[in-house]
């Protein structure tokens, strides 16, 4: 898409386990705006294994994640927050163009949206936990 500063952001493709791909039988899906009724582009039409893939990719994932430090945590999604900023214009350009929303709209969406990854980061910062006494010798109370 011609339009926006970062071609990258308009991926016609779906990302399972870090690789970007199309549907296994290659069915796409029209992406429309829906003011003008112009083809923008298509998306993978993906369907049970494609899911099954997806779901299997983000518990692998997962594994990952949960090793690192909060720091860490932090970090990533302090990077999110503030890649999804530096790119709301063109984002928000194309939340107008696949929904047909407003261009304001659309841009308080992103920083709303961007709120959220903000607060998450900050709460990964406090990932923490307690021991809390148990009222019997033998165990223990993890929070």
């Amino acid at each position: 898409m011609g339009i926006l500063k970062d071609a990258d952001l308009f991926r016609q493709r779906a990302l399972i386990g870090n690789v970007w791909q199309h549907a296994h039988g290659k069915a796409t899906v029209d992406v429309i705006d829906p003011a003008s009724l112009e083809v923008l582009g298509t998306i993978p039409d993906m369907g049970r294994d494609e899911t099954r893939a997806a779901i299997e990719a983000a518990a692998e994932a997962f594994k990952g994640w949960k090793a690192r430090t909060h720091a860490e945590r932090a970090a990533l999604l302090e990077r999110w927050h503030d890649l999804m900023l530096e790119n709301q214009e063109d984002l928000a350009l194309l939340l107008t163009l696949e929904q047909g929303k407003p261009l304001a709209e659309a841009r308080a969406e992103i920083r709303y949206g961007a709120s959220f990854v903000k607060w998450f980061a900050e709460e990964a910062r406090r990932i923490g936990g307690s021991t809390i006494p148990s009222p019997t010798a033998d165990r223990r109370i993890l929070v």
